[in-house]
């Protein structure tokens, strides 16, 4: 019974989930510009997408997943959701296709809202693929060592993510013991996006296969022992070395499609683009709301006329392009929809969990790290990230990156009190600022006054933090004044 409810599990993801997984992922790292630009594009190619007009919210939600059941119905006779009739998988082109960024110039004006910030000169730069990966790994507890080494690995890799250094090497120099190098790397790996620091594809697709929610065995093992075989598209001989169906290959073929061959260019460059916020929060009566930013994001159907030349199944040529058209149709509609509700959850998430810093400011951020998050949506930790990453948040109190508010603990060690690298900089401004410029404060002297707060830092912590706000040391201030 346990093997029958397995079976029904993978069948489940590899005939149903995996398209919407792929277009649902892609959405998530695209920016409030860059989805209205894909979703323009989508309509101009897709005859069965239509933009619903007039309907409020809610009624347009009841109708949409009111058609969507529709369009799956029994009446289209159509294929089904992963067509196995065709061997239609180019290898090269899915290597090629990686080969530039995702990002996509923004040429049209946004309408704002009457109570939308001023953003129209509004610019952020992009980090890069090791920038990103260092963010996360800040909210890791490692040993100076340990960063030693995630560092090397980090900064030996190329625009793909792949390591372009020997991973034996950046090794053998670390002072760490094997086994907990290795952990070091394997953390790399999972980070967001899933698969870098790899040092082929194969190791790649095998990284991000063992990174899905729902593991496929097949997959994996496809991977491991049959990568050359699926490249040439031998799906007989996979099948037979196997022992199992040809559609099992193929499915599993479907699941490794949804991968990114190069996953270090989904990180966009370090260019500058506009920001527009993807979530407001809003003061009503005192009870602080999100709202999310949908202008620009027309609420799409799908075609009555496409779906009655689909019910009416007189010439197998059309039929076959409208079935197909409504697959990809239906894929972007609830691509959108996962997409909005996920960062609705994430942000969420966030008021939840420092409401302090939405009603009194910066200093009242708390550690939070991807985990907690995670935790709280039940989602994995690399699917936090892409949502975090390159999507605003308008506040009360200023707009920010939903990145900004993750930070790990410092000072909390020995039985300190845990504060957050953002708070730990506003308390070292402020008492450098109220310092009697005759008797300047050393950074020792600040980290003593801090640990009297239970705020335990080193004086290299504190004068780490004072260089990134380009304040001189005490011997200099006190040379100035």
């Amino acid at each position: 019974m346990a093997q029958k409810m397995s079976m029904n599990l993978k069948q489940t993801q590899n005939l149903m989930m995996t398209p919407q997984l792929q277009q649902a992922i892609k959405l998530l790292t695209l920016t409030h510009l860059e989805m209205t630009n894909v979703i323009s594009q989508e309509m101009v190619e897709n005859p069965m997408l239509e933009e619903s007009g007039g309907e409020s919210s809610k009624a347009e939600l009841e109708k949409r997943s009111k058609e969507s059941k529709e369009a799956k119905s029994d009446d289209f006779n159509g294929p089904d959701i992963i067509d196995n009739s065709k061997d239609n998988f180019d290898w090269d082109k899915y290597i090629d296709s990686y080969n530039s960024t995702s990002s996509t110039p923004y040429t049209k004006e946004y309408a704002s809202k009457e109570d939308a910030p001023n953003y129209e000169n509004m610019v952020s730069k992009g980090a890069t693929l090791q920038e990103h990966l260092e963010w996360q790994l800040r909210m890791e507890n490692l040993t100076d060592e340990e960063w030693k080494l995630a560092r090397g690995v980090i900064h030996n890799l190329n625009d793909e993510g792949y390591l372009v250094e020997n991973i034996e090497e950046i090794l053998v120099e670390s002072k760490l013991e094997r086994e907990d190098a290795l952990e070091i790397l394997s953390m790399i790996q999972q980070l967001d996006p899933v698969g870098c620091a790899t040092s082929d594809l194969q190791e790649c697709l095998l990284v991000q296969a063992q990174a899905l929610e729902e593991p496929v065995p097949l997959v994996e093992l496809i991977l491991k022992n049959h990568l050359d075989d699926l490249m040439k598209k031998d799906y007989k001989n996979i099948a037979k070395e196997l022992s199992i169906d040809l559609d099992k290959v193929k499915d599993a073929e479907c699941v490794i499609h949804s991968f990114h061959p190069k996953p270090g260019r989904l990180v966009s460059p370090a260019e500058t683009h506009y920001v527009v916020p993807d979530i407001f929060v809003k003061d009503i009566g005192g009870e602080l709301v999100i709202n999310l930013n949908d202008d620009g994001v027309p609420r799409l159907k799908i075609s009555k006329l496409y779906q009655s030349l689909l019910k009416k199944g007189n010439n197998d040529e059309t039929n076959e392009y409208v079935q197909d058209k409504l697959r990809s149709a239906m894929w972007l509609i609830k691509s959108i929809e996962n997409r909005q509700k996920t960062i609705e959850k994430v942000s969420n998430a966030i008021l939840k969990y420092q409401p302090e810093f939405f009603k009194k400011g910066v200093a009242y951020l708390k550690p939070m790290i991807l985990k907690d998050i995670a935790n709280e949506i039940g989602m994995h930790e690399s699917t936090v990230s892409r949502v975090t990453t390159n999507k605003y948040m308008h506040t009360p109190i200023g707009t920010f990156e939903l990145k900004f508010f993750f930070n790990a603990g410092i000072g909390g060690k020995n039985g300190g009190i845990d504060t957050t690298s953002e708070s730990l900089k506003l308390k070292i401004k402020d008492l450098i600022g109220n310092e009697d410029p005759k008797k300047p404060l050393s950074d020792q002297k600040i980290a003593d006054i801090l640990k009297k707060s239970d705020i335990k830092v080193a004086r290299r912590t504190v004068a780490k933090y004072r260089e990134m706000l380009n304040i001189l040391p005490y011997s200099k201030r006190k040379n100035a004044s």
